[in-house]
């Protein structure tokens, strides 16, 4: 199963009013192992960024103005997502812009080229109910390692992500090797007869007896009389 892990920084946050992507992580998941085989890009929006979204990724006009602009890297990009389960935090935010890119590339919308979209956010919404769950809420509740992130940065969220979900999602893994695990128990146990095997009953001492009687009774009265097996004993009484 491939899995990509995917982020986006944009110069606003509205694809609609004209904003535009400026960076694209991806990190590859192969069979739950990171491959390293990861995609990143600058990109020139040809336009400015919003002073907002400037101080969150703190990626400069100057910086971009040299950087590739999406239409020649789209063929890439859709090439390397292609069939993939692709994974993002918040999806619909990062969706609304790349079928909008897609879009002025006379392209069909983003969902098309892929397995399917999981939303991490909705994710943690239903594991975590009533807490935050922002992408650095998660690091700290699932011990990610995130002390890098001072800006956001599509690569390194696209890696944050990753090692999040991993954590979301290994109970899945814990039952799926103890079924395993029960599965070759059970192929590999040959019967064993115990008949001819004779255990030993020890009994106990007479300063064991008197203890269990003592530990009882301070129960007993420790519930009012309202043990199970005082009611028993009253009973057949």
């Amino acid at each position: 199963m491939r899995q990509i892990f995917l982020d986006t920084e944009t110069t606003g946050l509205s694809a609609e009013n004209g904003d535009r992507v400026i960076e694209i992580g991806c990190v590859e998941l192969l069979h739950r192992k990171l491959t390293g085989n990861n995609l990143h890009f600058y990109l020139n929006p040809e336009r400015d960024s919003h002073e907002d979204a400037l101080r969150v990724h703190g990626i400069t006009n100057e910086f971009l103005k040299d950087k590739p602009k999406f239409s020649e890297v789209v063929d890439q990009f859709l090439e390397y997502i292609e069939g993939a389960e692709v994974i993002i935090h918040n999806a619909p935010f990062d969706v609304s812009f790349l079928n909008k890119e897609l879009e002025l590339q006379g392209r069909p919308r983003f969902p098309t080229f892929v397995d399917g979209i999981t939303d991490t956010l909705v994710m943690a919404k239903e594991m975590f109910p009533g807490k935050r769950n922002s992408l650095d809420s998660l690091c700290d509740r699932l011990e990610v390692d995130n002390s890098g992130r001072t800006l956001h940065g599509a690569l390194l969220d696209a890696e944050l992500l990753a090692d999040v979900y991993i954590n979301m999602t290994r109970g899945q893994d814990a039952l799926l090797m103890e079924v395993e695990s029960n599965d070759a128990q059970t192929r590999t146990t040959e019967r064993v007869d115990l008949s001819s095997y004779q255990l030993p009953v020890i009994a106990a001492t007479e300063q064991e007896m008197t203890q269990h009687t003592d530990v009882l009774a301070q129960l007993d009265k420790s519930s009012g009389g309202n043990t199970v097996w005082r009611k028993l004993e009253n009973s057949v009484a």
